[in-house]
C-alpha cells in the first residue's frame, strides 16, 4: 500500500452487521481475540459468539447489535496495530451514529470497557424508545434534501440521515413514514426502500432514550479527545469531554450529517479515508460524495494483513 498523507478513520454504524463477522479476526490475531474476550466479559454475554454464528435476527437486534459492530470494528483496528505498529494516526476520526462510539474510543475519550457498555445500552434504551414511541424509517434514493425537507414537514417526519448525494433516510411515526414514502414517490423520488430498524432512530421519538442516557452519561468520566471527532449532528470537531457528552445525547434525536462531515474532513486535506469494521457502507457513501479521494476498507483477517505494507 502506497504511503498514506493525510488520514481520517471512519468506523460504520447499525445495518453493517453480518453473522460470522470478525471471526476470522479472532483466529488469527492475539490482539482481536482480547477485544472479542473482553466485551464478553464486560457485557456478561457470549457476544462474540453472536458475531460469529449469530442467529442473524438475534444479531440485528438493536441491543445486539451496536455492541457488536463496534467490538468487530474496534478489534479490526487493534489487529492492524498488531501487524503494523507504526500505522500512522489519522487526524480525524468519526462514525455514522453507533459507529461515533468506536471512534470516541479510538480517540481515548472512552476506554473500550465503557464503550462497549454505553453501545449496549444505548441499543437497550433505543429499542425500549421504540416500544414507547413505534416508528420506522425509509430510505429515499437518488432525491435532493430540499424535496424530502418539504415532504417531511408536510407528513411530520424527519429527515434522519444526509448520507451523500442522492441518499437520505427519513424516520419519525410508523403512519407518518408510510404517507411520507408515498409523497416522496409522487414528487418524483426514483425509490423508496422501507429500513428494518425497531424504531424511529434520530427523531424526537427518542426522546425517552435522551433521558436514559442522559443519566448514563452524568455517571461517567470522559476524557479530552486526543484525536478530533467530527460529531453527526454538527459535521463539526469535538475537542472537550462536555462537548463529547452533548453530542452522544443529541445524536439519538437529531439528524446525522454524514455527507457534510465527509465533505469537512475533505476540506480540512484529509485524502485518504480508512473504514474500519464490518461491510463496506461507508466507503460506499465517501466514494459518491467525493470520487477523488481514496478509500480503504479494513473489515477482516485479508484486509488487515495487507495493512502491514503501510
Amino acid at each position: 500500500m502506497a504511503e498514506l498523507t493525510k488520514t481520517a478513520h471512519v468506523f460504520p454504524g447499525q445495518g453493517s452487521q453480518w453473522a460470522g463477522m470478525g471471526r476470522d479476526l479472532y483466529a488469527e490475531f492475539a490482539s482481536a481475540k482480547a477485544v472479542f474476550d473482553r466485551a464478553d466479559e464486560v457485557l456478561g454475554l457470549p457476544l462474540s459468539r453472536l458475531c460469529f454464528e449469530g442467529p442473524e435476527d438475534e444479531l440485528r437486534q438493536t441491543i445486539n447489535a451496536q455492541p457488536a459492530i463496534l467490538t468487530v470494528s474496534y478489534a479490526c483496528l487493534q489487529a492492524a496495530r498488531e501487524v503494523n505498529p507504526g500505522l500512522p494516526p489519522p487526524a480525524f476520526v468519526a462514525g455514522h451514529s453507533l459507529g461515533e462510539y468506536t471512534a470516541l474510543a479510538v480517540a481515548g475519550v472512552l476506554d473500550f470497557d465503557t464503550a462497549v457498555y454505553l453501545a449496549r445500552e444505548g441499543g437497550r434504551l433505543m429499542h425500549e424508545a421504540g416500544e414507547i414511541c413505534p416508528g420506522s424509517m425509509a430510505a429515499v434514493i437518488g432525491s435532493d434534501e430540499a424535496l424530502l425537507d418539504e415532504v417531511c414537514r408536510q407528513t411530520g417526519t424527519y429527515l434522519a440521515n444526509v448520507n451523500c448525494p442522492g441518499q437520505l433516510v427519513i424516520s419519525g411515526d410508523r403512519e407518518k413514514v408510510t404517507q411520507a414514502m408515498g409523497l416522496a414517490k409522487d414528487k418524483g423520488a426514483p425509490r423508496v426502500v422501507p429500513l428494518p430498524v425497531s424504531g424511529a432512530f434520530h427523531t424526537p421519538l427518542m426522546r425517552p432514550a435522551f433521558d436514559g442516557m442522559t443519566v448514563i452519561l452524568a455517571s461517567l468520566s470522559f476524557q479530552e479527545p486526543a484525536i478530533p471527532v467530527i460529531a453527526n449532528t454538527t459535521a463539526r470537531p469535538l475537542t472537550t469531554a462536555e462537548s463529547v457528552k452533548a453530542e452522544l445525547l443529541s445524536q439519538l434525536c437529531h439528524c446525522v450529517q454524514w455527507q457534510r462531515s465527509i465533505e469537512y474532513m475533505i476540506a480540512e486535506g484529509v485524502s485518504t479515508f480508512i473504514e474500519i469494521g464490518p461491510g463496506k457502507v461507508l466507503t460506499g457513501l465517501i466514494r459518491r460524495i467525493n470520487k477523488e479521494v481514496r478509500t480503504v476498507n479494513i473489515g477482516d483477517a485479508e484486509a488487515v494483513k495487507d495493512m502491514g505494507s503501510v
